[in-house]
């Protein structure tokens, strides 16, 4: 399987960066199947790369895969968003894009609902991301390629 990474460099090899902030799957080297959306994360930056990875899951890794929205993926996400760790070594499911994770905050300090955030969260378009989140699931992907935009 291909997997894209947008970003401001070529990642010929790819790190579990830990920093100051929080993602939806916790820290992780994201990726998605999808090539335009890896085009868009590219895109904020002066010098946008996508990088291209075969991906190939090994055995004994402990994989989340949130097949869709539901209340179990938004109280994943609102977990790490606040911090918290957890022990996959690999999450996979829909971004919490820009919009979305606005009425994720929302949710979070309460002031919205569960229902209403349902009710707003509405794609416009499809979003993927799998986040290798341990030095083994780093190993489940190769370099293939970059290519600018």
């Amino acid at each position: 399987m291909e997997l894209y990474h947008g970003s401001y460099t070529k990642i010929e090899e790819p790190r579990v960066l830990v920093g100051k902030y929080t993602k939806d799957f916790g820290m992780g080297f994201y990726c998605t199947l999808l090539k335009n959306q890896a085009e868009r994360w590219a895109g904020k930056y002066d010098t946008p790369k996508v990088n291209i990875y075969d991906y190939t899951l090994k055995d004994g890794l402990k994989v989340l895969d949130f097949k869709e929205m539901n209340n179990e993926w938004l109280d994943f996400v609102v977990a790490c968003r606040s911090g918290q760790s957890h022990n996959y070594d690999i999450v996979i499911g829909a971004m919490a894009d820009d919009q979305i994770y606005n009425y994720v905050a929302d949710f979070i300090r309460g002031t919205i609902s569960r229902e209403q955030f349902w009710a707003l969260a509405k794609f416009k378009y499809p979003t993927h991301q799998i986040a290798f989140c341990t030095k083994a699931a780093l190993d489940c992907i190769t370099f293939k390629s970059d290519y600018s935009i």
